[in-house]
């Protein structure tokens, strides 16, 4: 196995803005100021190896108007408006769902070919939004979870611990304990791109930055990461409605 870079990454939250927020904290030996970048995956924050974390935050909020328009400007895109009635399309690894409600004494929700049956005791928006956000984390963690399994052996790598987010502007995550976090709206996308994702974070296990030598592990697991990543970048929108 490689060497392990000499930086640290770690998810953290703060608050900013007047609510909490997840953001990556990189630690790096050598490194003199404090850097911060938002990009598709959220805030990232690039610090000296020794330097406090309540002065690194100080820092950070200093920023506070920049870095919370740059997410806005990420979440901006248009996200298409999600009406939960029946016939309505929902996406689930690259399909199209076609949404099908009727009533029931107890809630149930189930995947029959191209339809997602949904019974519910009171049809209503609020109800059946809550049921099938409940088997849309059950289907993420069965699925995104036998990925990381999957693609961990074929690279090689000791599985890391897979834990699931509800972050919406962060599909992925990594930190020094060995502990990936995936979004599981990233259920929605296509099977290649969930891959992408997930090469992305086992290449952190690897390289604790987005280094040349990062992006050349990430090259090894998913030889078209290139293309997969600005599909993923174009397409990210479509999987954020709820």
């Amino acid at each position: 196995m490689p060497r392990l870079d000499l930086a640290l990454r770690d998810l953290r939250r703060m608050a900013l803005g007047g609510r909490e927020m997840d953001y990556v904290l990189a630690r790096r030996r050598g490194r003199r100021g404090v850097g911060l970048r938002v990009d598709e995956n959220g805030l990232t924050v690039s610090a000296p190896l020794t330097m406090p974390v309540a002065r690194i935050e100080e820092l950070v909020r200093e920023s506070e108007r920049w870095i919370l328009r740059k997410i806005e400007e990420w979440r901006g895109r248009q996200v298409p408006e999600v009406r939960w009635e029946e016939g309505t399309w929902l996406p689930y690894l690259g399909r199209a769902l076609a949404l099908r409600i009727s009533p029931s004494p107890r809630v149930h929700v189930a995947l029959a070919g191209e339809e997602l049956r949904v019974g519910v005791r009171e049809p209503g928006e609020g109800a059946v939004q809550r049921a099938v956000t409940a088997w849309y984390k059950r289907a993420a963690r069965e699925h995104l979870g036998g990925r990381v399994e999957s693609l961990s052996a074929v690279a090689a790598i000791s599985p890391p611990r897979f834990l699931l987010s509800s972050a919406m502007a962060r599909w992925g995550s990594c930190n020094s304990r060995r502990e990936v976090r995936l979004a599981w709206r990233l259920v929605k996308a296509p099977p290649p791109l969930i891959d992408y994702v997930v090469c992305h974070e086992l290449a952190h296990l690897r390289h604790m930055n987005h280094s040349a030598a990062f992006w050349g592990e990430v090259r090894r697991q998913c030889p078209d990461y290139e293309r997969l990543r600005a599909e993923l970048f174009a397409t990210d929108h479509l999987y954020r409605s709820f």
